[in-house]
């Protein structure tokens, strides 16, 4: 009997050791992939990074055994390089590349996902140079704020893209410490890496339910911008950013996930849209906004961003991707 309980232990332990670690699919970068706008943040609020309930990768309808969202609100490019390379804690937190490698060692990854670039950018801070612009001027003297928002993009551009390049490569570092193979034609298993774009939380100038005069676009709508710097937005600003991001998404092997048409309808202040209670949960209606308002009290970092009913949408695009095989993944909603 003896005998026998021995080999049970010893077959016990031998299986323990040859058993498939769990499957997980993870998310790295900034407030947009965090989740900043659902809500039900839970411990992250503590320290700020806001990784919501519902955030992409944790909506996303993908089977694994683990959906971790490392994302952070606030974080840049250098937030996501390894230690080592010269990255930089965030919020309290190590390099986000850094939590993946410890991560990896014990899960297998099927799929890292990446969105960062628009706080290097200084994109925040523009939407709200604009907002202060409309805020100051009228419609028979508009003050517009996209000629100096693109002078300052374009300055920007160069630098953002050498450091998203660097992240990509950092990320694929981190995942060679901890083991993990790229998956190719070629080669079963492996893990993909999908770069995410961002989608705009403004419509077109002429699709704002809102006018332009009085203040019905700051104080119900939440959108207090000009129709030409919305424009200006969407027809050059969100196309650069999303060109920027698939450049070196393609230069560096990875995917690209197109978000720039998913939420196109839903925006802020959308003609088509009237239900702009964003404080009840909801279904994925066409009714609803999937962004919420720019807001100047209370949780002013959750301003335009996709809110809960956003966040799914744009998980069952990842999840779309993930199904695919390709270099580029567009998304219409």
């Amino acid at each position: 009997m003896a005998v026998a309980a021995g080999t049970l232990a010893l077959a016990a332990t031998v299986m323990a050791r040859t058993a498939p670690p769990p499957t997980a699919i993870v998310s790295l970068g900034d407030s947009f992939i965090s989740g900043e706008g659902g809500g039900r943040y839970g411990a992250s609020a503590e320290n700020g990074c806001d990784r919501s309930a519902t955030a992409p990768i944790r909506s996303a309808p993908i089977e694994v055994d683990e959906k971790v969202n490392l994302a952070c609100s606030g974080a840049k490019t250098v937030n996501v390089w390894r230690a080592v390379s010269g990255g930089k804690s965030h919020r309290g937190e190590p390099p986000q590349a850094d939590q993946l490698a410890a991560f990896a060692r014990r899960f297998d990854v099927k799929l890292v996902v990446l969105t960062i670039g628009a706080n290097d950018l200084g994109f925040g801070a523009i939407v709200a140079g604009c907002a202060l612009d409309w805020a100051r001027s009228s419609p028979d003297d508009p003050r517009y704020c996209h000629d100096d928002a693109q002078r300052k993009i374009e300055e920007r551009l160069p630098a953002a893209t050498r450091d998203l390049r660097n992240a990509i490569r950092e990320i694929r570092a981190a995942m060679a410490s901890a083991g993990e193979a790229v998956a190719s034609p070629g080669r079963p298993g492996g893990y993909r890496l999908i770069v995410m774009g961002y989608a705009s939380p403004f419509p077109a100038g002429a699709d704002f339910r809102y006018s332009e005069a009085g203040w019905s676009r700051l104080t119900e709508g939440g959108c207090p911008v000009w129709n030409a710097d919305a424009d200006w937005a969407r027809r050059w600003a969100l196309p650069a950013i999303a060109g920027m991001m698939r450049a070196a998404a393609v230069a560096e092997g990875a995917e690209y996930l197109d978000l720039r048409r998913a939420l196109v309808g839903h925006e802020v202040c959308a003609r088509d849209v009237s239900d702009i209670d964003h404080t009840r949960v909801g279904s994925m209606s066409d009714t609803r906004e999937w962004f919420r308002p720019l807001r100047l009290t209370g949780r002013v970092r959750e301003s335009l961003h996709p809110n809960r009913i956003g966040q799914r949408v744009i998980g069952r695009c990842l999840a779309r991707a993930y199904a695919e095989r390709g270099a580029s993944h567009p998304c219409i909603s």
